[in-house]
Order: structure tokens, then C-alpha cells, then sequence
């Protein structure tokens, strides 16, 4: 642990209010989450990951600054984006293992913000956004959905370029691939009940954290 992180969140445990949104989505699709802020970034992906619906089938980051933002350059250089990742892919200057940083110090580092990259293909974007902290008491749940908008997109379908052809071919059974479309949601979400994606079940991301953690 670098020694900055190391003097980053030390004090009293808290549980932390935290507004996640997937970056450019439209309508916006968001998380209300409540979080230990001693919970390490590894957990903190598993957390997200029943959020929104994920996986877990993709490579994962975190970072303190938007990794496609331009960086202004610091005496010629661009200086490198510190990125927290899973210990075994830690490969390059810059990187640091997630199972060493807690969410504190993450937003600590960024100022009350942070980012999260799930799927290095689709590159769904989120923003992490520190709303408040409180006391935790010995109650309260590690991690726990308290509001948000919209079901996560659904894996694999090509970032939200795809995924929104995606949705306009279900919601119109005269277009050319409606077929084709309908049959491959089914497939991916095990389910052949309608796909509505402004449906999000809160208690159900709820209770799969409850079994998580």
C-alpha cells in the first residue's frame, strides 16, 4: 500500500452514501449505494457487479480520474492514470492491487470521486461519487442498494451503441432483427419473460448482496 493510502481512511468506521452512474447513459442509469468504507476494492467490484446486473465475465479497473478524459501534460509528459486491478494483473508502473486500497481511500485520493471500468470491450464507464458518510454501526449491512434507475445493460452487447439497437429492435416486433434480438436476450438472461430495461428490482439487488456479503 502506497503510504499516502496508508494515512487515507484511518479513522472511525463509516458506512458511505455513494452515487455510481454508467457514464453517457441515456436515460441515465444509476445506483444509490450505501457501503462500508473500509470495504477493499475487490469487494467493492462485487458489489457493483450485482448493482447493476453484471457478470463478472469482463477485466475490471478502478481509477481516481477518467481513464479517456485527456490528460494535460506535465513538463512534455502526460503523466500516467494510477489504476487499482486484481494483485495478478498488476503489470505496468502504474498499477496497484485493488485488495489493497478500501473505498475510503479510493474517493479519499479522488477527491470524493472515483471511476470504475467493467468490460475493456464494451467499456461500460461508471462514476463513483461520494454523497455522505455516517457513523456504521454493527447492524448496518456491508453494502446495501437504496434508490437507482434502470437495469444495467445487458453483457456483451457492444457497449451502449449496441445495446440501444438492441432495445429499439425488442420494442418494435415489425424491425428486421426483432427475432434474432429477442432469441439472444433470452439466451443471455435465462429468461423468457419480457425484457423491460427500465425495470430495476431493487430488493432482488439486495438480497443477492445479503448472500454476497
Amino acid at each position: 500500500m502506497d503510504k499516502l493510502e496508508a494515512r487515507i481512511g484511518s479513522g472511525p468506521e463509516s458506512i458511505l452514501e455513494v452515487h455510481v452512474e454508467l457514464i453517457d447513459s441515456e436515460p441515465k442509469i444509476w445506483r444509490q449505494l450505501e457501503v462500508r468504507g473500509s470495504m477493499a476494492l475487490d469487494q467493492v467490484h462485487l458489489v457493483l457487479q450485482a448493482a447493476f446486473g453484471w457478470e463478472d465475465a469482463h477485466l475490471h479497473k478502478f481509477t481516481t480520474d477518467d481513464p479517456f478524459a485527456p490528460l494535460r501534460p506535465v513538463n512534455g509528459e502526460v503523466p500516467e492514470v494510477l489504476q487499482w486491478l486484481p494483485g495478478q494483473e498488476c503489470e505496468e508502473p502504474q498499477d496497484r492491487p485493488e485488495e489493497d486500497c478500501s473505498l475510503d481511500q479510493l474517493l479519499a485520493l479522488g477527491a470524493g470521486a472515483a471511476f470504475y471500468e467493467y468490460d475493456f470491450g464494451d467499456s461500460w464507464l461508471h462514476r463513483l461519487e461520494l454523497v455522505s458518510r455516517r457513523p456504521a454501526e454493527p447492524s448496518t449491512p456491508l453494502a446495501r442498494l437504496i434508490d437507482g434507475a434502470r437495469r444495467g445493460p445487458l453483457e456483451d452487447s457492444g457497449g451502449f451503441p449496441g445495446y440501444e439497437q438492441i432495445m429499439d429492435a425488442l420494442a418494435d416486433p415489425s424491425h428486421p432483427d426483432h427475432a434474432e434480438h429477442s432469441n439472444w436476450v433470452v439466451e443471455i438472461t435465462g429468461s423468457d419473460e419480457p425484457f423491460d430495461p427500465a425495470f430495476l428490482d431493487i430488493p432482488a439487488v439486495n438480497r443477492a448482496l445479503a448472500d454476497k456479503f
